[in-house]
């Protein structure tokens, strides 16, 4: 029950800073916008309430001394696991304070950056923060007064980092993965319903009619590069031989 129960509370972590990252992506872009910093502000600090939680979880069973080995070695790989997500979300945060000061909305210095992005990015945060709709209650300054909350949460994550590697001592190195690198590459994704929300990720099969047709299709591409290369041989050697009875 314990395994099952962290496996499901960083499931949720890892998406929600999923989520932070691609939202992250948009700052100073032409989709840049008060929404748009009132959803990263919110998305982060979800993302640090499910942190606090998997720590207190991870934390209690690693120091627990009467678990099996088998189930050591799964908390301790979470454990790194649930490590490696807290480093992305402090460099996505520490991302999102240096292009947000660059790039302030109240008073622009610097015009947006056209990357071709376009439309909002409110659906990635409705799925961070398990809600149909986001909707938004943030000032017109949140640019300038959300900075100073980031900076004091950015130090709150490395402090709470800091403490993690203090309380519980896992070696990375030392911890052996359970399935080949970019197994679940190969693997159909299935995504449940948390109470945190989530990306969905579907992947559709192909259909055996639409499979046939695609391969019909590829034989005539390489029948008719056969021909063509044919025929080129032909009006070559044909030339050759005019000129040489000339």
């Amino acid at each position: 029950m314990g395994k099952e129960e962290c496996k499901t509370m960083l499931d949720a972590l890892n998406k929600v800073t999923a989520c932070y990252r691609h939202l992250v992506v948009a700052l100073g872009s032409t989709s840049d916008s008060q929404n748009l910093r009132e959803e990263l502000k919110r998305t982060r600090k979800k993302a640090q309430e499910l942190a606090v939680a998997n720590r207190t979880k991870l934390t209690s069973l690693l120091k627990d001394k009467s678990i099996s080995k088998e189930d050591r070695a799964e908390y301790e790989r979470l454990w790194v696991l649930f490590s490696s997500s807290m480093d992305l979300l402090e460099v996505d945060m520490k991302r999102s304070l240096e292009i947000g000061q660059d790039f302030p909305l109240k008073v622009p210095t610097r015009h947006l950056i056209q990357t071709g992005m376009t439309g909002s990015t409110g659906t990635v945060a409705a799925r961070a923060m398990s809600v149909q709709n986001m909707k938004y209650e943030a000032d017109s300054n949140i640019d300038t007064a959300d900075l100073r909350d980031l900076q004091a949460e950015i130090s709150q994550v490395s402090q709470m980092m800091e403490e993690m590697e203090m309380k519980v001592q896992v070696a990375p190195w030392a911890v052996e993965a359970k399935q080949e690198a970019g197994a679940e590459l190969k693997s159909n994704m299935s995504v449940g319903n948390s109470s945190v929300g989530v990306i969905s990720i579907c992947e559709e099969e192909p259909k055996d009619e639409e499979g046939g047709g695609g391969g019909d299709a590829g034989l005539a591409s390489i029948c008719a590069v056969v021909v063509f290369f044919v025929i080129v041989t032909v009006a070559v050697v044909l030339g050759y031989l005019v000129i040489n009875m000339s």
